[in-house]
């Protein structure tokens, strides 16, 4: 789908590297990864390991790798180009082997794949090659999830989103030589890889061409190859019946009015659709398209990246996705309410009172949070018509939140210690970091509205006084709130992570669902 003119649309899905276990055919690159010997950073070697290593690996006496720049070692992610003729050698660190350093090596080796000069790994546009292997024994990784987060890193990493007019470049291929006995777990990790990615697009895409409808649109179009997942966009006609006051306010302001995207799966291996005591599991995702703060307008400074402004939304689709691809035994429905935040004669104004759905009034102090306006109105749907056993909203919802963890962890706040245990867990199972934040008791009455039920934007810390107003749309039900304003974007790469929208919250919120899915009745 195009977008509006003048502006350009984007070709989705991003070309993401192909990994393989058989050798490509044609001119194939070699990348060979090292592990560092020593914790403490040294890198010494004895004569047998050296031998296994070939000459172009031997150390010398201050442990410098022969034949690398001088200086060179095998910290997590560096990489260094080896002389000699075609095709393309190089050396990738894995320092000392944590899943984040398998993630960085693997991100470094397609990078430096992806960015070669083409005739030294492959020809013309065709896709470019490359077999990547340990440069001794001693190197292979020790488990399974060492394997996954060297994959991890390798798919990730070759993801470069761009709206270039040469187009997205060549697919790399990599060959990996992963155990048989390993093969399950990669695989779903490549899953799990490939849908970030697709968070990752869905969230970059520029604001010119993301509308409300092009986010439903084309989120429906990325979710296609799931076979079993049911999809519905609803309009704003639709919005306005059925009492969706906060979408309808925020949207208000825009020429291009806002959409409802529900997104459904039920497993269909077993009678009721979900694995035993698995339950209904909701994923409420802020899909604003554009935030320009509203009336309560942000500086040019803060208004230059909120095109990213729905990546909760897009961590969403992706996770249902790949929740539907995988066959994750548990019930798990999708709701993203899309909306582009826009100043205008028709914009909400603070002072507004809003009428949420259920009938909930909010008293509006400023229209720049307006993320928390949208996620009202979905979680009082999902609690009305949907029957969940548990709510998880995502959202960059607060720069209060980034100030406090930064931009490599989430903030989680949920209505029980399990539930918070249940999201950390999650997120350190698949390479994502989340610190339990507090419901504040004593701040919830600054929630309270003078001539509304509850009022927007109350006073004291950002991220806890958002989650204190949201969790007045719960109805005391289960439910999490993650707060991804930090991670959500990334200015200085890192690891897997390359510079603009980032995924972030997408594996875990699959991780969080197939591990309900596990769960058994006593």
């Amino acid at each position: 789908m195009t977008g509006d003119a003048p502006f350009a649309s984007p070709a989705l899905p991003t070309p993401l590297a192909t990994l393989t276990t058989a050798v490509p055919d044609g001119p194939v690159a070699v990348l060979r990864w090292r592990r560092r010997d020593g914790a403490d950073g040294s890198d010494t070697t004895s004569d047998e390991s050296t031998e296994s290593a070939g000459n172009d690996e031997a150390l010398d006496g201050d442990g410098a790798v022969e034949g690398a720049p001088p200086g060179w070692r095998p910290s997590a992610g560096s990489v260094a180009a080896l002389p000699g003729p075609a095709p393309a050698q190089w050396l990738v660190g894995v320092g000392e082997g944590r899943p984040r350093d398998w993630r960085a090596a693997g991100a470094a080796a397609v990078r430096a794949l992806r960015d070669a000069p083409g005739a030294a790994v492959g020809a013309g546009d065709g896709p470019r090659a490359a077999t990547l292997a340990p440069a001794r024994p001693e190197d292979l990784p020790e488990t399974a999830d060492d394997w996954a987060s060297l994959a991890l890193g390798v798919v990730l990493g070759s993801h470069r989103f761009s709206v270039k007019s040469t187009g997205p470049g060549a697919r790399v291929t990599v060959h990996l030589d992963v155990p048989a006995e390993h093969h399950g777990t990669v695989e779903r990790t490549v899953e799990l890889a490939t849908a970030t990615a697709r968070a990752r697009d869905l969230a970059d895409t520029p604001s010119g061409t993301k509308s409300p409808d092009w986010f439903a649109t084309t989120a429906t179009d990325l979710v296609a190859d799931a076979r079993g997942l049911e999809v519905t966009v609803r309009d704003e006609a639709w919005l306005a019946e059925h009492g969706f006051g906060g979408v309808l306010a925020v949207g208000g302001g825009s020429s291009r009015p806002p959409r409802f995207l529900e997104l459904r799966w039920s497993p269909p291996d077993t009678e009721t659709g979900a694995a035993p005591d698995a339950g209904h599991v909701v994923l409420v995702g802020k899909g604003i398209t554009f935030d320009t703060g509203g009336i309560s307008i942000k500086p040019n400074a803060g208004m230059a990246d909120m095109r990213t402004d729905c990546s909760g939304g897009a961590a969403v689709v992706a996770a249902m996705r790949a929740v539907a691809r995988l066959d994750v035994p548990v019930r798990v429905t999708g709701l993203v309410p899309l909306a582009e935040n826009h100043v205008s004669g028709s914009a909400y104004r603070p002072g507004d009172v809003v009428r949420h759905r259920g009938g909930t009034t909010s008293e509006v102090t400023n229209t720049d949070a307006e993320g928390r306006m949208v996620l009202a109105d979905a979680i009082a749907f999902a609690l009305e018509e949907l029957a969940p056993d548990v709510v998880v909203d995502v959202a960059t919802l607060t720069g209060a939140m980034k100030v406090a963890l930064g931009v490599r962890t989430g903030g989680v706040f949920a209505s029980s210690p399990d539930l918070r245990t249940a999201i950390v867990d999650a997120g350190a199972a698949v390479g994502e970091s989340w610190w339990p934040m507090p419901l504040s008791e004593h701040l919830d009455t600054d929630v309270d509205s003078t001539i509304a039920d509850v009022r927007q934007a109350p006073p004291g810390p950002g991220g806890i006084a958002a989650a204190l107003f949201l969790r007045r749309f719960t109805d005391g039900r289960p439910w999490v709130h993650l707060d991804i304003a930090g991670p959500a974007r990334c200015d200085s790469p890192h690891e897997e992570v390359a510079k603009g929208a980032t995924g972030f919250a997408t594996r875990t919120l699959v991780e969080f669902c197939a591990a309900r899915g596990l769960r058994r009745s006593p």
